[in-house]
């Protein structure tokens, strides 16, 4: 994951002007000192360069005096505030203070703050979340938080009752999470009612003559979705341009050839052109909906969709997408496809809302309305600065409930926070049907891995359980010797 910059950068700045400054000052001194012996004599020679020494040894004192006056000042700022610990180090932050409302917290990926008084939460990323370092023995008022917005091949052991259930408070892609980052990949309205993309229909007809009427690009082949196998054999009943490095027929611009290019105003332009899009994630989970769904809705594009099965939930309008689970085999779909190309009325029924900026779920509206963070956005805090005083307030509320002689409040992750089906396979093998359509992988591919992987990880959530209950230190070693003991 990118790492997403801050918009409060005050004091780092006023920091880095300072150091600015003094290399500066440190810089004019020796030019004094490369001046004078240009211009004096030999004889004047050594006391220019004792005077250049000199003024380096004052500079060094000054920075030396500087660094313990920070060292102070940051010790004064952790004393009184609850410390808030990275253990995954997301945001690469070794001290900041960070306000949220009317709670000031204090967050640091410094794992010498482990034993600190003030230590109050731990901030996990669950990708990173790694078994054989963990904070324990985990102290009674110690709070884990997770947050965890990226695909469940990640970390599978997050998906199961007895790792999930661990965690105080979370920020997943689920509506059920306490901070719920559903429409992370979507900037807003605004984004979605955009025409500046949008390629008219009777340009994309006659553009029809040379591309395909459904588009695909995908470079994370045999994902547990197992998507390509419904793609290949989809390919076998109508025209597909796949550009990505899974079934790829078709290349794209050298200078679009990587993943960063995806966002790029070039590639928008190329996918604009097409009528459909194949829009498929690469794992099938309620909530789990990235930017393969909102990217053709922004540009005008039809997408078909496969994926979470409560996208219904988050269609702009009833009629927008092209759902793939409502066709019992790609057969079907790929008729209903050609039906909406050759017939321009029914096409656009799925863009009409596009074109008219009607947005008709309330839900969608709502959420984009009331969330509290951006994207893109630098006007508004992004989703992990929102995280982070989620959890700050949540424990600063606790502080206050001791401070009256009342026990605190315990908070406590569902498993609906994260939570995802087994992966399945298609059982599709008609490659023979279609010479010309890329061959099916033989053996030994990702696409046999993701269900074994999955049946694995139950056992290792189980386990993981139990020695963190325990509440001592353990090795991997130890893990791993519990999870393949039978």
């Amino acid at each position: 994951m990118v790492r997403i910059q801050r918009r409060k950068l005050l004091a780092p700045f006023l920091c880095m002007t300072a150091t600015v400054f003094l290399l500066v000052t440190l810089q004019v001194v020796v030019e004094l000192g490369k001046f004078e012996r240009k211009t004096f004599k030999n004889s004047h020679l050594q006391d220019g360069q004792e005077k250049v020494e000199e003024e380096s040894k004052q500079l060094n004192v000054f920075f030396k005096k500087e660094a313990l006056t920070l060292n102070r000042k940051k010790k004064l700022e952790v004393d009184g505030h609850p410390i808030m610990l990275w253990w995954s180090p997301l945001t690469g932050e070794t001290g900041r203070l960070g306000q949220c409302g009317a709670d000031t917290c204090f967050f640091t990926i410094n794992r010498t703050y482990l034993h600190h008084p003030m230590m109050k939460a731990f901030l996990f990323y669950g990708t990173d979340f790694n078994v054989d370092s963990l904070p324990l023995p985990r102290k009674a008022h110690h709070d884990w938080a997770l947050f965890h917005e990226e695909s469940p091949k990640n970390n599978y052991k997050l998906f199961h009752k007895p790792v999930i259930t661990l965690f105080n408070y979370t920020a997943t892609f689920s509506r059920h999470s306490h901070l719920p980052l559903t429409t992370q990949y979507l900037e807003g309205i605004d984004a979605l009612k955009s025409l500046q993309y949008v390629v008219p229909l009777s340009s994309k007809n006659n553009l029809r003559r040379r591309l395909a009427p459904l588009v695909y690009v995908q470079s994370d082949c045999d994902p547990p979705s197992d998507r390509d196998s419904y793609v290949r054999e989809l390919m076998t009943y109508i025209e597909v341009d796949s550009y990505g490095e899974c079934l790829r027929n078709k290349d794209l611009p050298q200078q679009l050839n990587n993943p960063a290019s995806m966002d790029a105003d070039g590639f928008y332009r190329i996918i604009a052109q097409y009528k459909f899009i194949l829009a498929f994630e690469n794992a099938v989970c309620d909530d789990y909906i990235t930017e393969k769904f909102w990217r053709p809705l922004k540009l005008g594009v039809v997408p078909v969709y496969y994926g979470s099965p409560s996208i219904i939930d988050w269609l702009p309008s009833n009629r927008s997408a092209i759902l793939v689970s409502e066709f019992s085999h790609p057969r079907e779909l790929a008729s209903y496809i050609k039906r909406l190309d050759y017939d321009d009325r029914l096409y656009e029924a799925y863009v009409e809302w596009k074109l008219k900026g009607e947005i008709s779920n309330q839900r969608l509206l709502t959420t984009l309305r009331e969330r509290k963070w951006g994207v893109q956005d630098i006007n508004q805090d992004n989703y992990i600065d929102v995280f982070e005083c989620m959890v700050c307030s949540k424990v600063w509320d606790n502080i206050r409930l001791q401070e009256k002689g009342l026990p605190p409040k315990r908070w406590k992750a569902e498993v609906t926070h994260l939570s995802c089906p087994a992966p399945t396979m298609f059982a599709f093998s008609s490659a023979s049907q279609c010479p010309h359509c890329p061959q099916a992988p033989r053996g030994n591919t990702m696409r046999d891995m993701w269900i074994p992987s999955f049946q694995q990880s139950r056992k290792e959530a189980q386990e993981l359980r139990w020695l963190v209950d325990r509440n001592q230190n353990f090795s991997a070693q130890e893990f791993w010797a519990r999870v393949f003991k039978d």
